[in-house]
């Protein structure tokens, strides 16, 4: 028996395992999610993308094409995103459960592809495995799965992890034809959502390990793997043409911040300390994943105590990671990974999502990652230190998963209807005007009047300046008769929106409100006022 014929049992048993674990991650992931299948539409966002969005309802019509490369609507330019909702019309018409069947085999796929790209890249099943089992099961991915108009998320994560894979593939025999398919491939994670932007810095992380391409002194040959090594800025040179994508999807993004005047500015100041503040909250949510929530109000203020022991936590954490970065560079990548991948949605830019938005939960479905790799690597390292049996480590993985697993499932029960996801952010936020105020649109919906203006109050209440609340609550004033607190509500509402839309709403509702006082010229100018909005 040759040598050759002695080592392929291992190799074929190898692939088997790799294709076992692939196939438990498939099963465990459906049966987390596949309930979704049942659930409707949300009236948040969903609206937008999709049920009263006429673009995308036409289908994958021409029409439809040049709109999705030339809009800016919801505040971004995201055309392969469009496309993919537009597809899901052609194919389900408004039936909500085809999307998010489409949702959740993309999450399927973006888990068993980060399996594949982590095993390929290090060699190891186990710690791959549970990477990308945490990815799978851990809840504040709930989000990203389950909530149509979030699609976006999961769809740029496809072509992030597939242009990761590609690069691999590129370094293995550097061509352009190779490099060229990873640049494609980032390019489409681009126009699905901007988010994947910093792609380039992680390929020179990903250098440095696992591919282990760096070199800090002269260019080398690996002895480990006969793979050729680079100085840094050779490396940097080599990813121009990333950084190149990267800065045209940075200048579309902020035309389409600009152009989306529902948005809301914070001082530079402000923005560093929230950005701070923000990292260590999603590193508790990462390690401790309660109260998580569909929407998270943007503090009015941060604490300069809590600004700075922030930035003491990151800082300490940054100097270990970079005392080890010889003995265990997975700490540092990882970390690096983490840092990095959540700038774009930090609010660094100077734009506050509609609705005065903090952290998302949507917005750790990529950095997270980078947290994993730290956990799971850094765990099977210490444990193989310790000499600690596998099944005790394995036992542990386990009911980790498990535990993760079902408080995901009891975080999917909330998507059930508007009610129950609303009710629930209410509960677990304070001060949380946005979840009222969808909180009294889905009572609204639901013929319960009464309850449902209750909410529009209290979201006025919490937040003055909200147009949607006081637009509503003008809207209930104006039918109960009140049409002169209907109209003080309406001026409230052109005053502080800059939304033509429901400027318009607010015109025209006015405009009915004064022709029922009788008072005729007011009722015109504000006809008048809501047709020059809509030209």
């Amino acid at each position: 028996m040759t040598d050759a014929t002695a080592q392929s049992p291992p190799v074929a048993s190898s692939r088997q395992r790799q294709l076992v674990l692939s196939l438990v991650l498939v099963v465990v992931t459906v049966a987390l999610y596949s309930r979704v299948n049942h659930y409707p539409f949300i009236n948040y966002d969903d609206t937008l993308y999709v049920t009263q969005n006429a673009k995308v309802q036409d289908g994958l019509s021409w029409d439809t094409v040049r709109w999705a490369f030339t809009t800016y609507h919801v505040g971004t330019w995201h055309p392969v995103t469009w496309l993919s909702h537009a597809l899901d019309c052609q194919l389900f018409d408004l039936d909500p459960a085809g999307p998010h069947d489409v949702n959740l085999l993309l999450h399927v796929l973006n888990v068993v592809l980060l399996f594949w790209v982590l095993q390929r890249a290090t060699g190891f099943n186990g710690r791959s495995f549970m990477v990308a089992a945490l990815f799978a099961l851990h809840p504040i991915n709930v989000e990203s799965v389950v909530w149509i108009a979030e699609r976006k998320n999961s769809l740029s994560m496809l072509f992030f992890l597939l242009a990761l894979g590609a690069y691999r593939w590129y370094t293995v025999d550097r061509n352009a034809g190779r490099y060229a398919v990873v640049a494609v491939l980032f390019a489409l994670g681009l126009m699905s959502k901007p988010q994947v932007i910093t792609f380039p810095f992680v390929l020179l992380l990903w250098d440095y390990w696992p591919l282990r391409r760096l070199s800090v002194e002269a260019e080398e040959q690996a002895a480990d793997r006969g793979a050729p090594r680079f100085k840094f800025s050779r490396l940097v040179w080599e990813k121009i043409p990333l950084f190149a994508l990267a800065g045209v999807s940075a200048a579309m993004t902020m035309n389409g911040l600009r152009a989306d005047a529902t948005k809301t500015w914070y001082p530079l100041g402000f923005r560093l300390e929230c950005a701070l503040v923000s990292y260590v909250e999603y590193i508790g949510k990462a390690l401790w994943p309660a109260r998580l929530s569909a929407f998270y109000p943007h503090p009015d203020h941060v604490p300069l105590w809590q600004a700075a022991s922030a930035a003491l936590f990151l800082a300490l954490v940054t100097a270990a990671t970079v005392a080890n970065w010889r003995r265990r560079p997975y700490l540092l990548v990882g970390w690096l990974f983490f840092l990095g991948t959540l700038v774009p949605m930090l609010g660094l830019e100077g734009v506050g999502y509609q609705g005065k938005q903090g952290i998302a939960d949507r917005y750790a479905y990529l950095p997270f990652i980078g947290l994993f790799i730290m956990i799971c690597w850094g765990v099977a390292d210490w444990a193989e230190q310790k000499h600690l049996p596998a099944t005790i480590l394995r036992s542990v993985s386990v009911a980790l998963l498990l535990a993760l697993g079902l408080t995901a499932y009891r975080q999917v029960g909330y998507w059930q209807s508007d009610f129950a996801l609303w009710s629930h952010a209410a509960q677990v936020t304070d001060g949380n005007f946005l979840a009222e105020n969808n909180l009294g649109k889905a009572l609204l919906a639901e013929g319960r009047t009464e309850e449902g203006i209750s909410h529009f109050y209290k979201a006025v209440a919490i937040y003055p300046d909200d147009p949607v609340g006081n637009l509503n609550i003008g809207i209930y004033e104006q039918k109960q008769g009140n049409f002169s607190a209907a109209i003080a509500r309406y001026q409230k509402t052109i005053s502080v929106t800059h939304d033509s839309e429901v400027k318009a709403a607010a015109w025209n509702n006015m405009a009915a409100a004064y022709r029922r006082l009788g008072d005729v010229t007011a009722a015109q100018q504000s006809q008048e006022a809501a047709a020059r909005l809509s030209h």
